[in-house]
């Protein structure tokens, strides 16, 4: 067909233009040129919609808004990688790879830090598929339409391999970003605090020609799945990203020892302040792939690969007051409001001081002039007192005095608990408390309901609607549908909406996942929701194995007996459950559950409040239960087959392997998470990886899951 010869011509021809003039620097037309043959094929793309193709030139200027974004699961997980902060801890960094690998010198890069918006790039048969964030290093949102705007991308790969996953940072260059600002300022739009949080702000609009207005760029820095590529190191897949026209992260160092290394990271922090883009750090990743393969990788971060962080930037500036915020839990947090002033890319004004022992450790008054820098270069932090400049009438900051002894909040008493440093507020209906209460009941590692963020929370709580989390069992679809929510802000965290009703539909979801917490949130979820101090996800999971229901929890013996105990702290982990604790070794509670939880779920389950709760969840019928819970064995387990055998579980096997743990230890035996020469068997599934070649170099037997059955049988 003709017409479908000359829009591959023209596609062909603007993919190369578009190289020459983003890419290379050394454009071949003029601006007309480009933009008489781009006009060409947009008008015969749209006469010919049968031969759209979503890698097209055209498509760099956004296609149509989108809903919303989809999550994908990413090929292979997209770690993290761990942060050190001094020469010591990269001396020790490469000492551990020195011992790994056993080598006197490993051939290492050193690249920048790029602080912008982590994602991956997946291309097949060389066209983009698709394209991913971050997200929890599992699954992504699929943000493929916002990537194709940004014109350093590559759509399309020469001689790619059938499957190629290119990782690296999104980031808006310091340059453009200066300049979007200046335009929206002359617009009279809000502008930006920094590149970074523009550049995030900017690949969460659902717009994707709006995110093609917007200045954004893209470094690749890492290999994600690939087949067939023959790609054996770092040197190998920086040729491919040269080959394939995609943007590598530059400048380059490279090393084998550690006065290389230092001398590298040293240069890269001069160098780093002439690049166009921020920088938080320097990458130090090992070249060989096989010895990556080698190293391996923990649950979050490779072990072939570090990050060192440069020291936060530090400025000077006024405490001008301490105002007090009251948490989920009723906690008192002292914050300090500050002169503003800009550090490390933003205005601060605010530092939370933590607690009254932090105020009294660095000695904080009101009027001080104060050391500000943001931890990781996130958090706000006072990091020290400039005492020479405090005003002669300044007076110690004392939290409970200046209160008066009572929630600011609510009027209500506050106390020190004995071991703690925190204030709190003891008032359960406070409404402070409430609004984070409801927010925590509702959040999606809790009972994940769907639609109730602090937004909502806060207008059910102004509206009387709800004091606490389980009123929010007794809301109608009329009360839901009419709550009245503030105007907010659009995606992008600028533009402000009018004020708008919940709405039937959101009030519909919400009321449907009320009712599905009811019957199937497990007992662990609720647990957890309920905001007990001391009692997190690995708590509240290892209370459901040992409770079957949620009202087992007030009277329960374990609960009981586990919170007379001393703190496990003041323990040595080896001896504080059998020899310590012989009346407990039965339970065989992990290290996530302890005395100092235990206290705090009798003193709730026995206060007025804990009391009234329990009174409210029979009234709605709602007694959660385990999914989890496994029965204690017999006390007398000599007869049982796994008597005294201690077993660990590695390996990919048929069920989950708490379910194999549950079945060893209801037949006698110990399951535990490392290897030694007293372990009796390794239960070894698919990719058992290391521990079966450690449980081979310890005579450790080795076992399959039939062979298991066998002796159970």
């Amino acid at each position: 067909m003709l017409f479908e010869q000359r829009i591959l011509e023209l596609r062909k021809e603007l993919s190369h233009h578009n190289q020459l003039y983003y890419q290379d620097a050394t454009p071949e037309i003029s601006d007309a040129e480009y933009d008489q043959l781009f006009r060409e094929l947009e008008e015969l793309e749209a006469a010919h919609p049968d031969l759209h193709d979503p890698n097209s030139p055209t498509q760099r200027v956004g296609g149509s808004p989108l809903d919303s974004f989809q999550q994908r699961d990413h090929l292979i997980p997209m770690l993290s990688i761990d942060d050190i902060f001094s020469e010591e801890e990269v001396a020790e960094f490469f000492a551990r790879l020195q011992k790994n690998l056993n080598l006197e010198t490993i051939p290492l890069t050193i690249e920048p830090k790029i602080d912008g918006v982590a994602c991956s790039l997946v291309y097949r048969h060389g066209s983009l598929e698709y394209a991913l964030t971050r997200g929890d290093g599992s699954k992504g949102d699929d943000i493929t339409q916002n990537i194709r705007t940004i014109q350093r991308i590559p759509l399309t790969l020469n001689n790619a391999p059938p499957l190629l996953e290119i990782r690296g940072e999104v980031f808006m260059p310091n340059s453009g970003f200066q300049k979007l600002n200046q335009q929206r300022e002359a617009e009279g739009l809000d502008t930006f605090v920094n590149p970074r949080n523009a550049t995030a702000g900017t690949l969460k609009l659902l717009d994707p020609k709006a995110v093609a207005s917007r200045p954004l760029d893209f470094i690749a820095h890492g290999l994600g799945a690939h087949e067939n590529s023959n790609l054996t190191s770092e040197i190998d897949f920086r040729s491919t990203l040269e080959k394939q026209n995609l943007p590598p992260n530059l400048p380059l160092w490279q090393a084998s020892t550690l006065p290389e290394l230092l001398t590298a990271i040293k240069e890269l922090d001069s160098a780093r302040h002439s690049l166009d883009y921020g920088t938080d750090g320097a990458v130090i990743k090992v070249v060989d792939f096989a010895q990556r393969q080698q190293l391996g990788s923990t649950s979050r971060a490779p072990r072939w690969a570090a990050a060192f962080k440069y020291p936060p930037e530090q400025k000077e500036t006024l405490l001008k007051a301490i105002t007090i915020q009251v948490g989920r839990t009723g906690v008192l947090t002292p914050v300090a409001e500050l002169e503003p002033v800009f550090v490390s890319g933003t205005t601060v004004s605010r530092a939370t001081l933590h607690n009254q022992e932090e105020i009294e450790r660095k000695d904080v008054r009101i009027g001080d002039t104060v050391v500000v820098e943001k931890a990781g270069e996130i958090i706000p932090s006072i990091v020290k007192v400039i005492t020479t400049k405090r005003p002669t009438e300044s007076e110690p900051y004392h939290l409970p005095t200046i209160l008066n002894y009572k929630c600011p909040s609510c009027g209500g008493p506050i106390s020190k608990e004995e071991g703690f440093v925190a204030w709190r507020c003891t008032n359960f209906a406070c409404p402070a408390q409430a609004v984070t209460r409801i927010t925590h009941f509702a959040s999606r590692k809790a009972l994940d309901l769907d639609g109730l963020g602090e937004s909502v929370a806060i207008k059910l709580v102004e509206n009387n609607l709800a004091t606490s989390p389980l009123d929010l069992f007794t809301l109608t679809l009329e009360q839901l549908g009419d709550l009245l929510l503030d105007p907010a802000k659009s995606s992008d965290g600028l533009t402000i909406s009018k004020e708008r009703r919940f709405g039937e539909k959101r009030a519909t979801t919400l009321l449907g996942s009320l009712e599905h917490a009811k019957t199937q949130m497990p007992l662990n979820s609720w647990i957890f929701a309920m905001g007990i101090p001391q009692i997190g996800e690995s708590a509240a999971k290892e209370l459901s194995r040992l409770h079957q229901n949620l009202t087992d929890l007030p009277e329960s013996k374990i609960i009981a007996d586990l919170a007379d105990l001393p703190d496990f702290e003041e323990l040595s982990k080896s001896k504080r459950k059998k020899e310590n604790h012989p009346h407990l070794a039965q339970y065989q509670i992990d290290d996530n559950l302890g005395p100092v939880a235990a206290q705090n779920l009798r003193s709730f389950f026995s206060s007025e409040t804990g009391q009234n709760v329990l009174l409210k969840l029979s009234e709605l019928q709602i007694n959660p239960t385990s999914d989890n819970f496994a029965p204690l064995p017999p006390s007398d387990t000599s007869n049982l087959p796994l008597s005294g055998k201690t077993f660990v579980i590695t390996g990919t096997l048929s069920a989950p392997r708490p379910e194999f743990k549950k079945i060893i230890e209801s037949q006698g035996g110990k399951v535990s998470g490392s290897l030694s020469a007293k372990t009796d068997y390794l239960l070894a599934g698919e990719k058992a990886g290391s521990k079966l070649a450690k449980a081979e170099s310890l005579s450790v037997e080795i076992l399959n899951e039939e062979g298991l059955q066998k002796m159970l049988n």
